[in-house]
């Protein structure tokens, strides 16, 4: 397997206002766990006028540090990159307060499949915004410009937010540095996550910002690892395949020996979500509905 040079160490206190580069202020709410490392870091961009990024969890202690950090500040924006429970909840009763509103892609058009295997880090299925957007929807404030690049792959309606003025592309869970990223079928595409990887690659930014975790500064051969790690799994499926493991299940506990427990069931979406697009692409054969208890087979 590739491997991926992760970037799992750095500063923070929970609840403080870090200044992280003239225009970039981030909060971490102390939610940590297996999906979200350290934590949910929101992010506020701008000094004057502001817009505040994936607002985090509705927790007391959570809501008294952010209200902290925008003391002085004008909200003018409330930016959401997806909707899961670590990210979105937040974001309404923050825009209420201070006069704005909530942007963000819209509700996934696939509901999440409630099988028997979920994600710890679950959906917020109350998300809906203010405003929908689009992909290349501007956004501007005083001293910043926030470009929205829809990426879907790990949900249908993930955004990230490019910051012109720093070159930065603040990434939500689309591009984690401290680990790969969970793609959940249906509403998770492994083929819309590839190719996304792909145009972001190519977009050049100095500087990654994930939701959770530090910051990536090495961002290209980050992104071609973070690349060359999916189709390194895909051919590890293809061997578990000729091996005659024809189920998800068997396939997680074969490839994902040496990974916490915890996160098999995350592995056994994003081990679906290959084998979906490997038989889009004509590579695996399965008989029905693609599911998590479906047999597949090498075309």
């Amino acid at each position: 397997m590739t491997t991926i040079p992760f970037v799992r160490n750095f500063e923070f206190e929970y609840g403080e206002a870090q200044s992280l580069s003239p225009l970039v202020t981030r909060v971490t709410a102390n939610n940590p766990g297996p999906f979200t490392f350290t934590g949910t870091g929101v992010f506020i961009i701008g000094t004057d006028e502001v817009a505040v990024l994936d607002p985090g969890p509705v927790s007391p202690d959570h809501k008294k540090a952010l209200d902290a950090a925008l003391v002085g500040k004008t909200v003018t924006h409330v930016l959401v990159t997806h909707h899961h429970i670590d990210h979105s909840p937040l974001a309404a009763p923050l825009a209420k307060q201070h006069g704005c509103k909530v942007y963000g892609f819209g509700q996934q058009p696939r509901q999440p499949d409630g099988g028997e295997i979920r994600l710890e880090a679950g959906d917020d299925l109350s998300f809906k915004p203010d405003v929908e957007i689009r992909c290349g929807h501007v956004f501007r404030g005083k001293g910043w410009t926030l470009e929205a690049i829809h990426t879907p792959g790990h949900t249908s309606n993930h955004m990230c937010y490019a910051l012109h003025e720093e070159n930065t592309l603040f990434s939500g869970d689309h591009i984690m540095g401290w680990s790969t990223s969970v793609v959940s079928p249906p509403d998770g595409d492994m083929g819309d996550y590839l190719r996304c990887l792909e145009a972001v690659k190519d977009r050049n930014f100095d500087i990654i910002r994930p939701t959770h975790g530090p910051a990536i500064t090495d961002v290209r051969p980050f992104l071609q690892a973070y690349i060359d790690h999916r189709h390194d799994r895909e051919k590890q499926i293809c061997t578990a395949l000729e091996a005659g493991l024809n189920r998800v299940c068997d396939m997680v506990a074969k490839i994902y020996v040496d990974v916490d427990k915890r996160l098999h069931p995350a592995a056994a979406h994003s081990v679906l979500a290959h084998l979906i697009h490997m038989c889009e692409t004509g590579r695996v054969t399965c008989d029905g509905d693609l599911t998590l208890k479906s047999e597949y087979a090498l075309a």
